[in-house]
């Protein structure tokens, strides 16, 4: 079977909505279809890195080029897991949880996107905090990290909502002109749990081992 040599396969995290998983080849494929549909409006622009800006059929072969690429890379030294994220057993979108040197500084970077169609309805807030239960609960990080442009309200509402807390701006070139973006930390302390129930399958000896991660002890769920 394939998780006896990639465990990460076999890895779970599931809301009472969605599922976060790896996906298998053609589950990838229906992702890519997604992106290719559309990511933001035409007139927006979230991202540094300008994919989501190409033709359709380009757009979405960088979604299986960069999932490949992350996957070929992948040590316990510098690692990127690539969540689909599952709404009604369909793929809506995207979310990505990075490390450096992990088993010493236990901290990890996030990015993610969603298909137009989907957007507006929390499951961005959703899959972020599935993500962050994964990493503070199961893999014991010590802080989560994100940046997001100072006009995308709707993701910097999201950090809001969970926690995060400004780390700074960083200024970059974008068509010509600076843009800054709001660098966001959410520490452990801070981090008051997921807001809704999030269960973690599939986390295997085997998978700590891939990520330098040690099994955390449990944060206390949300009340009910």
């Amino acid at each position: 079977m394939i998780t006896d040599h990639w465990p990460l396969r076999g890895l779970r995290v599931t809301t009472p909505r969605l599922e976060l998983r790896a996906p298998c080849e053609e589950e990838l494929a229906d992702l890519a279809d997604v992106a290719a549909r559309g990511v933001h409006p035409p007139h927006v622009r979230p991202f540094l890195t300008p994919w989501t800006t190409l033709p359709p059929a380009e757009r979405a072969r960088h979604v299986l080029q960069l999932h490949w690429r992350r996957l070929g890379r992948w040590s316990p030294q510098h690692w990127a897991l690539d969540l689909v994220v599952f709404h009604e057993g369909r793929p809506v979108g995207y979310q990505d949880m990075r490390a450096r040197d992990f088993a010493v500084r236990r901290e990890i970077a996030s990015g993610s996107w969603l298909g137009l169609a989907h957007q507006g309805l929390g499951i961005g807030t959703e899959m972020r905090a599935a993500m962050l239960h994964l990493a503070f609960a199961e893999l014991g990080a010590l802080s989560a990290t994100s940046a997001s442009f100072t006009d995308n309200h709707s993701s910097l509402a999201v950090s809001r909502k969970l926690g995060y807390r400004p780390d700074g701006i960083t200024r970059d070139t974008l068509d010509g002109r600076v843009v800054e973006s709001q660098r966001l930390r959410l520490s452990r302390d801070n981090w008051q749990g997921p807001p809704v129930p999030v269960t973690v399958t599939g986390l295997t000896a085997a998978c700590l081992e891939l990520f330098g991660a040690d099994r955390a002890p449990q944060q206390p769920q949300p009340p009910k």
